[in-house]
């Protein structure tokens, strides 16, 4: 007798500041479109839970009245962003008890948060994701800096129009317009691609774009690495939030990859930093929270 083991394999969101924090929302918001489950956290009667996807476990738990809830914890020490999720049409889909905030924002300063006001509430912090962990321990590999590209990006209007073909969105992944980090991937080798291709998508199509562009001389890959891509196919095409800026397309790509070009974008950060910290811009601030100068610079500098 053969027995399958299904090892369902979570994966825990943290959501800080109010950046995080509304994107968060926002994207909590597509996985309940994407999955059927309604702003309170419930699945519709005629749509029964195993019949033909339970990948959604993955993000949601379920708890003992049938809800789901999202595996996710959300941070700010300023209220008010946090607020508008616990006020939100999607107010009843999150546990009291993961959306965590203080009562003063830290003004862009480091120390303060670090020192003063973020010691308030981390320790509720760190005890929040260790339960979290308790029950969805799960290793998993440090990625450091990858490179996210999504493709299509277009209106409704231009849709309407057109349907680009996979070689096009697989192009679009390596054009700087696609990309979510300002980098010129043309200055850098790649040494690793993953695309996650969503919609009406066949294997044959994928391998003749990824043929196609390893023949390009304006991308390179490094020589200790041949193998270079890593593909994955979701057939479900992509859902989009109603009123929201993104055309409904019958298929898209993201990629995240691992490229050198990355570094320009670091580089000139580090530049910003060395212009303003010759002037001692915002210097002050940080004195000002019990942190000396030197210590200071060390920590900007990692």
């Amino acid at each position: 007798m053969f027995r399958c083991m299904l090892f369902t394999r979570e994966c825990i969101s943290v959501h800080v500041g109010q950046a995080g924090v509304q994107m968060g929302n926002t994207c909590w918001e597509l996985y309940c479109l994407e999955h059927g489950i309604q702003p309170d956290g419930q699945m519709p009667s005629n749509q029964p839970v195993g019949g033909h996807d339970d990948s959604f476990t993955t993000f949601f738990s379920e708890t003992g009245a049938r809800k789901y809830v999202p595996r996710a914890i959300f941070v700010d020490l300023e209220p008010t962003v946090i607020d508008e999720v616990r006020t939100g049409e999607y107010r009843q889909l999150f546990h009291p008890e993961q959306l965590i905030s203080g009562k003063e924002d830290a003004a862009n300063n480091y120390a303060r948060g670090h020192y003063t006001i973020g010691k308030e509430i981390i320790d509720s912090v760190l005890d929040r994701i260790r339960k979290l962990f308790q029950t969805n321990l799960v290793p998993y590999p440090r990625i450091h800096f990858p490179l996210a590209t999504y493709a299509p990006v277009i209106s409704a209007e231009k849709a309407y129009h057109e349907q680009l073909s996979v070689a096009e969105i697989t192009n679009a992944c390596f054009e700087p317009a696609n990309q979510m980090v300002k980098c010129d991937p043309r200055h850098g080798k790649y040494m690793a691609c993953c695309l996650l291709y969503r919609g009406d998508v066949v294997p044959k199509d994928v391998n003749v774009a990824i043929g196609n562009i390893k023949t390009k001389r304006s991308i390179q890959f490094v020589d200790w690495c041949p193998t270079g891509f890593k593909v994955g196919i979701n057939y479900q095409p992509p859902t989009v939030v109603p009123g929201g800026d993104l055309a409904k397309v019958q298929r898209a790509v993201c990629m995240l990859s691992n490229t050198t070009a990355i570094a320009e974008a670091w580089a000139r950060l580090d530049h910003k930093f060395d212009l303003m910290y010759a002037k001692r811009a915002f210097v002050h601030w940080y004195v000002g929270e019990e942190t000396k100068e030197k210590k200071t610079q060390i920590y900007i500098r990692f």
